[in-house]
């Protein structure tokens, strides 16, 4: 199999190459940019050792991307995703993975299987890709699988990566055509230019691309570029991160000589190499475009802006136009000063910096700002001995200032006055106002909401509500919950025995919830009690008799809740057993079971026919035998009966036996 030949190939493979692919293109890092519309060649794949793929649906079969390229492309119009490789032999063997990588650093791929969204790996040599042949996004290892993927869909703005897989260890090329999908992966934009800024020498221009361009196209001589007013010549021109990749948007201009301070025009024309600068769909930008650029008098920068404060801030960032140096920033703050409504300590101030250089300046504060006011940020010489410099060293001057202003921090805190009442509690929900709060919104619970200052909740549900307020004054914004307990949920309720014995104590539980003030209890047969569990007896009836027990809970509210439950108290409670039953359908001795079991417990009661069958068995006393075997009535004569149980009160095991006679 090849999973075998593809093991020893990558055993042979890492053990043969010194390193892994450092070749432009043979890493994510310095993918090929892709334009949708080209054929890419590769005339010969050079040799390399592989990284192993993190890729779930292979997993077993341990893919790496042996001897790669690696193209970028990014989707502009959302559809599906077609390509084909043809090898320059089509007896090689070619595998591919695509991968989402929007918003992640390239090299995840090697770290984050969920990144993958179509791959093949297929055993077999010949033409491969995606199309619309394919059935399966993802094919994995093993001869006879199709060469040919399906198509994975493409969203519109995300950024993807193509690695093709040489698997056969040779160095034949192979053709790369993107074809079959309903995808754009080919920028419509036209190139063009974005912005020009000289340096502090004013001898050099730095050019911003609208795309990123072929660093190839770039002529090295500057010839793509002419200035006008023709003050100085371009001499040479340098596209950046072009060490790495194939493409930039940013172009270093060397000029002949020192710009005057003035206005210029940057123009793009036909370079050297024939071509102006082109676009990696071959697009070159237009001929004569231009590009204003304003050479100012040497100065210093000035203070540009505060980033607008948020609630109770504890530091301010300072914007500059031009990047400041971070070695003229004094670390212990001493070159800014607050003041204002109230005392404000500058505590430390740093930059966000890159190659020395920052373009803002954070000022910590001692405390955080929490009281409204108006202040002002100034400039002043440091224990530095400077103020702050410009990347051309030129001084902002002391006394340089900046005005903001800062709001009062708001609170949320509420308080929640509780109006109970026995069907519906009333919540008045009250919040203070004060420090610019304009905005309420409460959460009252049982999708109760409102938005004014205070607030108002009727509630039939007597619990605890988890109510939410937020607040806000345009500026500062806070939130507060409490759990609002209504404490006259109440409750009624009792338990006690079904079936009671005559002339026997018998206790009621009380099991009622709530806040109870007082209980009233009426038996049924007249009396009636006033205790919370009281022990009450019933009279001998002449005949098993039924009681219906009502109670009622009044709590200090004076709130009431109602209930009953009914109780059957029998003439007796000896246990004992009919010696007959006359199962006729009358309604009279129609069943046969064990007389007054109030106090058996484990019972067991069984009736057995004259050949020892066992025709009726039960476990609960009130349900006797009908009578009847397998829904058929049974012919009269005498029957066997057992009876087993343990009595209540003394604990004691009872077992009895006995005939009765069946008659029909």
């Amino acid at each position: 199999m090849r999973l075998f030949h593809l093991f020893l190939f990558l055993v042979a493979g890492f053990s043969a190459f010194s390193q892994n692919c450092p070749n432009p293109g043979q890493n994510p890092l310095t993918a090929f940019p892709v334009c949708g519309t080209s054929v890419f060649t590769q005339n010969s794949v050079p040799t390399c050792s592989g990284t192993l793929l993190p890729s779930p649906p292979c997993r077993k079969d341990d893919v790496a991307d042996v001897n790669p390229y690696w193209y970028k492309f990014t989707c502009f119009t959302a559809g599906t995703l077609g390509f084909l490789i043809t090898p320059k032999d089509l007896n090689d063997d070619y595998d591919w993975e695509v991968y989402d990588i929007t918003g992640k650093n390239p090299n995840n791929v090697y770290t984050d299987g969920r990144l993958l969204i179509s791959c093949n790996w297929s055993g077999e040599s010949g033409l491969t890709g995606a199309s619309s042949a394919g059935n399966n996004l993802f094919l994995c290892e093993g001869p006879g699988i199709p060469l040919f993927s399906k198509m994975p869909s493409l969203i519109q703005g995300h950024n993807y990566l193509l690695m093709v897989s040489h698997f056969t260890n040779s160095q034949s090329g192979y053709d790369l055509e993107f074809k079959g999908g309903s995808a754009v992966i080919t920028d419509p934009a036209p190139p063009g230019l974005r912005k020009a800024d000289a340096n502090c020498g004013a001898d050099k221009i730095r050019v911003s691309l609208s795309k990123k361009m072929r660093c190839s196209s770039v002529a090295a001589d500057g010839s793509d570029f002419q200035l006008a007013p023709a003050s100085a010549s371009v001499i040479g021109a340098v596209a950046f991160n072009c060490g790495s990749g194939f493409d930039s948007d940013s172009i270093e201009l060397t000029l002949s000589g020192k710009l005057p301070p003035g206005n210029y025009t940057v123009i793009t024309t036909k370079g050297s190499d024939g071509n102006t600068i082109i676009d990696n769909c071959n697009v070159g930008i237009a001929e004569n475009t231009a590009l204003s650029l304003v050479i100012l008098p040497k100065t210093f920068t000035p203070l540009d802006s505060i980033v607008p404060v948020k609630c109770s801030p504890n530091e301010l960032r300072l914007v500059f136009k031009k990047p400041m140096l971070c070695a003229t920033i004094a670390a212990d703050g001493t070159d800014f000063m607050v003041n204002g409504n109230y005392p404000v300590s500058v505590v430390s101030a740093a930059g966000t910096c890159n190659n020395g250089l920052s373009s803002q300046i954070i000022i910590k504060l001692d405390k955080p700002m929490q009281q409204a006011g108006t202040f002002v940020l100034e400039l002043k010489s440091g224990t530095d001995g400077n103020t702050i410099k410009d990347e051309c060293n030129e001084e902002t001057p002391a006394g340089s200032a900046l005005f903001f202003s800062v709001k009062d921090t708001v609170n949320a805190d509420f308080i929640p006055v509780i109006r109970y009442g026995c069907q519906e509690d009333t919540v008045d929900y009250i919040h203070p106002g004060g420090n610019g709060v304009n905005n309420w919104q409460w959460d009252l619970a049982e999708n109760l909401k409102a938005n004014t200052q205070n607030a108002i909740a009727r509630y039939k549900v007597f619990n605890t509500k988890n109510v939410q307020l937020i607040v806000d004054n345009g500026f500062c914004i806070d939130t507060s919950t409490q759990r609002v307990l209504l404490e006259n949920y109440l409750e009624a309720g009792f338990t006690v025995e079904e079936d009671l014995c005559p002339l026997e104590p018998v206790t009621f539980v009380n099991n009622s919830k709530g806040k109870i003030a007082a209980h009233k209890w009426l038996f049924g047969d007249g009396d009636s009690a006033f205790t919370a569990s009281p022990i009450y007896s019933f009279d001998r009836p002449a005949s098993p008799k039924s009681y219906k027990v009502v109670y009622t809970a009044t709590d200090i509210w004076g709130c009431t809740q109602t209930t009953s439950k009914g109780v059957k108290v029998y003439p007796s409670c000896i246990i004992d057993v009919p010696n007959g039953f006359t199962p006729n359908g009358d309604n009279i001795n129609d069943i046969f079971y064990p007389l007054n079991a109030v106090k058996a417990r484990q019972l067991e009661f069984k009736v057995y026919n004259r050949w020892g069958v066992l025709i009726f068995s039960t476990d609960n006393w009130k349900r006797g035998w009908d009578g009847r075997y397998k829904d058929l009535i049974q012919p009269g004569g005498i029957y066997v009966w057992t009876l087993r149980y343990t009595h209540g009160d003394t604990g004691k095991q009872v077992q009895r036996k006995g005939t009765v006679v069946l008659t029909n």
